[in-house]
């Protein structure tokens, strides 16, 4: 049970959950997702990914530890099988599903061999994984935001996502060597680009601080907007952002 995610279900939905729509397209056609594959996301969250999957006639499951976003997650799309658990411990029998999705999702899992070697299980033979999360801080815009939100908090900026013995998973070859390492062979890789657009001051300070106490809101907003400003637009903000993605096939 993931109460913290449950909690910032709706906001996060509202405020991010767009986002990652052009990685949602960029799996679904690298991976050949069409009617009847067989589809499981892992790490669903509030259940856009799955939407999209079924819209291209997949027949969809996804899975969440926050039962807040299990619930949303069943609202926004009714027809897949969205249940409640972890990476490490797919509620599927083996051999379920054609092919395995997580975006933004890997780097929560305790152990992402662990992870990955359940994904395996749940994959017929020879079936696909397709893997997307954040690319190093280096391409994305929204990286400077953060190092001055964590300076004024007086925190260390982010670390990339090294994850110890999983090596890093943000950098280029993370995601490939940790696939191959769980025995996948990759069958392409590469970037996209997933702009995030918050219309307004006040969308971009929640995003940013998302799930901080409304004290801390009003304390870092103006350290948000100040380097925020090279990415204010006519309407808004952009800030150019870039996932790396991976596909790769499970043993046969």
């Amino acid at each position: 049970m993931d109460d913290g995610w449950s909690a910032l279900a709706a906001e996060w939905s509202e405020l991010w959950a767009a986002s990652a729509a052009p990685a949602h397209e960029v799996l679904i056609a690298a991976s050949a997702i069409g009617p009847a594959s067989r589809v499981l996301d892992v790490g669903c969250g509030s259940g856009e990914f799955l939407r999209a999957l079924a819209e291209h006639g997949a027949i969809v499951a996804g899975v969440d530890p926050a039962p807040g976003m299990v619930e949303l997650a069943r609202r926004v799309e009714p027809r897949a099988d969205v249940r409640e658990g972890a990476a490490q411990s797919l509620p599927w029998t083996a051999a379920s599903f054609d092919v395995v999705t997580a975006v933004n999702a890997l780097q929560f899992a305790d152990d992402t061999l662990e992870a990955l070697a359940e994904i395996a299980r749940v994959l017929v033979p020879g079936g696909l994984v397709a893997v997307a999360n954040w690319a190093e801080g280096a391409l994305n815009d929204l990286d400077a935001i953060e190092a001055a939100v964590a300076a004024a908090d007086g925190d260390e900026p982010g670390d990339d996502g090294e994850l110890g013995d999983d090596g890093d998973l943000r950098v280029a070859g993370g995601l490939e060597a940790a696939l191959v390492e769980a025995g996948f062979a990759v069958v392409t890789a590469g970037l996209v680009a997933v702009p995030f657009t918050p219309p307004d001051d006040a969308s971009l300070v929640r995003a940013v601080l998302l799930g901080e106490h409304p004290s801390v809101l009003r304390e870092l907003a103006p350290v948000v907007l100040e380097a925020a400003k090279p990415f204010r637009r006519a309407t808004g903000y952009r800030l150019e952002n870039s996932y790396r993605y991976v596909v790769a096939r499970g043993p046969l």
